[in-house]
Formats: structure tokens, sequence, C-alpha cells
């Protein structure tokens, strides 16, 4: 049994203010010298930016080794992997604060309440905190916050968090109606000006791109919080959520199950792989690089819009989603590093791209030249694709054997011509039919993102491909 104090920060509808109360909230324990771990619901790769830096800013976490934000996503790794895998990045802290996403009950679309707020925090057995956007109502919130607390019996709704509210009245109407309704308030959050959070097509400009802004609004929100909210309250309703039952996590445990019991094979060095990663590579979960490295690999993160050359003796590549079209020019002005990408695909060396990997392999995004590794021409696009995927991979490649099933995730608004080369990466299932991405000599790539949790294979058939394609070149790389 595991004890960690916790907290589900959750709301009715998007928009109600979570991403604001959970920042707020990290950074403001984080500020009170609490080791705080942050956590997010769904496959968002943004916020757990923010709540990184919420937990990692202030100077009590001086010396702390750095907590990164991690993802709970029931669809995508399934529910068993949700308690154990919270164990694991919470491991050690003193308080874990976990935003959800939409409205608490909102879950895969078709599938009841799978993927939702709702679902991971009964299999969290954590306290929801319901974040309520106030404003235009005051004796109504008491129905809204019954009606949320009561459908599901499972799910402990016990306490509220008012956020815009417009006045000391409002306030006290507000607390007077919820005064009965068995739900303590924790906190009222005035209707002031939005703290600065630039958006643009995917939602918020993440914080590799704004680090000495983010700093400022990460602050801020602590601020707003602290005078708003019942950190005592809250931290002891954090600390009355029961034990887990799970053991956490372990990449090593993963990566050894997967190859069959036995260790990493022998054979000198630990591979290199390259993470591409900087401002326009930022879509990346924290567990991918823990089983590479627990699959064997050298994990060297690298910039492409800053360093012309591949970390050294690079044996293969991941190269993650995130905004190239932002940056299309910059990364097309690295000429250097294009061609060095191009000459490692050339060779069969692994490769790993979703989505914006996709795009950085493509002949070009949006007129500019990108590395040329795929025979497609990338753009942005007027349309939004976003959803869950459940697909299967339509021959062997670096990640996977045929028909391996996956569950995955779609969030972009660019487009691919063609979208699926002669080898696809992946046979889409659900919700539609149809080939996509790419699979070419060592090169997968696709549009699909998959949390490697819930594929361990893939990270030690991928290191193993790393293996042999060093053997096979003398071990030079690039």
């Amino acid at each position: 049994m595991v004890s960690v104090p916790r907290l589900v920060i959750a709301a009715p509808a998007s928009g109600s203010g979570k991403t604001t109360v959970a920042t707020g909230l990290m950074a403001a324990f984080a500020e009170r010298g609490l080791d705080v771990s942050p956590h997010k619901v769904g496959p968002d790769y943004i916020d757990p930016g923010y709540h990184a830096l919420a937990v990692s800013s202030s100077p009590a976490r001086s010396g702390r080794a750095p907590r990164p934000g991690r993802n709970l996503d029931a669809f995508l790794c399934g529910p068993e992997r949700i308690a154990p895998l919270f164990l694991h990045g919470a491991a050690g802290s003193d308080l874990a604060v976990v935003e959800g996403v939409m409205g608490l009950y909102d879950g895969a679309a078709g599938q009841g309440e799978l993927a939702s707020t709702a679902h991971v925090a009964k299999l969290l057995r954590a306290p929801v905190v319901l974040v309520v956007d106030a404003s235009s109502q005051s004796r109504s919130v008491a129905a809204l916050v019954h009606g949320f607390a009561s459908w599901d019996p499972e799910v402990r709704v016990a306490g509220v968090i008012l956020n815009k509210v417009g006045s000391d009245r409002h306030e006290e109407l507000l607390r007077e109606a919820l005064d009965g309704s068995g739900v303590p308030v924790f906190g009222a959050l005035r209707r002031v000006r939005a703290v600065r959070a630039p958006s643009r097509h995917l939602g918020l400009v993440p914080v590799a791109e704004r680090r000495a802004e983010a700093v400022e609004s990460v602050a801020a929100l602590a601020e707003r919080v602290r005078e708003g909210c019942d950190l005592d309250g809250l931290l002891a309703l954090a600390r009355s959520a029961p034990p887990l039952p799970d053991q956490p996590w372990d990449p090593e445990r993963e990566a050894a199950s997967a190859r069959g019991g036995a260790g990493p094979a022998p054979g000198g060095a630990r591979p290199v792989v390259a993470l591409a990663g900087g401002a326009a590579f930022t879509f990346s979960y924290a567990e991918q690089a823990e089983l590479l490295t627990a699959a064997g690999a050298e994990v060297v993160p690298f910039d492409p819009l800053r360093e012309e050359r591949l970390p050294p003796g690079t044996a293969a590549l991941v190269i993650g989603g995130g905004f190239p079209e932002v940056y299309a020019p910059e990364l097309s002005a690295n000429g250097p590093l294009r061609a060095e990408v191009a000459g490692l695909a050339a060779t069969g060396a692994p490769i790993a791209a979703e989505c914006a990997g996709l795009l950085y392999l493509a002949r070009s995004l949006d007129g500019e030249p990108m590395c040329g590794v795929l025979p497609a021409e990338a753009r942005m696009s007027e349309r939004l694709t976003l959803g869950y995927r459940e697909a299967v991979a339509i021959g062997d490649s670096p990640l996977a054997t045929a028909g391996t099933r996956v569950r995955g995730h779609e969030f972009h608004r660019t487009a691919v011509e063609p979208g699926a080369g002669p080898e696809p990466a992946w046979g889409l299932v659900r919700p539609e039919r149809r080939a996509e991405g790419f699979v070419r000599g060592g090169v997968h790539a696709s549009y699909l993102h998959v949390h490697w949790a819930a594929l361990p294979d893939a990270a030690v058939r991928f290191v193993e491909a790393c293996a042999r394609w060093r053997s096979g070149s003398g071990g030079g790389g690039q």
C-alpha cells in the first residue's frame, strides 16, 4: 500500500479555469517547500509543461531534481496502468495535483466514462475539487454542484473552488447557496484580467517558446491562488486520500518483461538515441525516454533549431510532436542538420517520428524544404484533426511487428500528401478505416501519437534495431 496525498482538479466544462487553479496550486504549494508532483488527465502535452515549471521555478525547489509534468490517459495506456503510472511519477513527493480534462464526466467519445477525469479520479481513489465558473449565477451554483457531486457516488467531489467571482457580495451569495450542499468551498477567485497566456492554433503557446514570460505567468497564478484559496484545507483534503494498493510502474521491469525477463544484450556502449527537443519539438511523454534508457539506450536530447549536427555516435532518432509549422523557415535554414538526418535515414538507422516529426521528414513544409526523407509534402490546413484512434501495424517496423494493435491520438492542423506510403505505418480501424503514415527503411513516421508506457515492446524493439544498425555500420553512427 502506497500513500500519496493527492487532489484532482476538475470542472463542469472546459473553460471553467482548471488550468489556472491547478497550475496556481502547484506553484503555491511548491513555494511552501512541498515537493509537488504534477499530472494531467488526457493526451495534452502543453499543460504539463506549465505544471513542470510551476513546481520547479520556486526557490524552495532549489537543489532538487526537476519533476516533469506527466499524463494519465486511460484510453492510451489502459485503466490498469493509471495508478501505477501515477505512483511512479509521484514517488517521493509530498503532494500530487492532477489537472482534469474537459468536464468531469467527459471521456472518450462513445465509450462511456473511459479516460474521463471522473474515471481517473476513481482509479486513483482521489478527492475531486470542482472549479466552477461562478459568473452570471448565484443560488444556482448549489444545484450545479449537487448534480456533479451526486451523479456518480464512486466519485468523491469533496470541494469547490469558485472562479470568476464578481465581488464580495457575489461571493457571499455563492457561499450561502453552497452551505447546505455538503460540499465545502475551498476558495474564491475574483474575476480579474486574465494572466497573460497567449494561444494559437493548437492551444497555449508551450513553455519552451516563452519561458521568461511563462515564469511570470505562473508566479501570478500562484499569487491569485494563494490569496483566494484555503491551502491548508486543501492540503488536509489531499492527505485524506487512502493508500493505493498498486505497485509503481517501473521502466526497468517493463523493459525486462518485454525482453522475456532477460537483461539488455551485451555489446559495449549503449547506442545513442537522439531525441529532438527545443521550441519546435515540445510534445513527448517522459516515460518514452525512461523506457528507452531502461531498454539499453543512451538518450541524448538535441534542438533542431539550434544544432547543426546530431549528437556524436547517434544510432537512432526520435522526433516527437510540436510546432514545426511555426518554425518552418528556421528548420529549413538549418541545412547541415537536415542533411545529417537524411543521411542517417539513408543508412537504414531506426527513426521514429510522430506528427511534427512526420512533417520534418517530409520533402517540404509550407513550401520550405525539410529533410526529404519521405516522398510527401506538408502544409498548414484549416481543418483541425483531433481525437483518439485505434490502429494496427500493417507491417514490421522498428517499433512494432505486423498485427500489433495500438491506441493513439491525433492533434494537428496540417495535412500531408500523400497521407500514407506504399508501406503505411498504421491502418486506422476506429473511428474510421484508412491507411496512415510511412514505413520506409528504418523510418516509422505517422501523425499518430502513442504512449510508449502501453507499448514497452516498442522501446525494446527500437533499441535492438539501434544495436543491429550500429553493428552493421561498424559502430560509426553519424
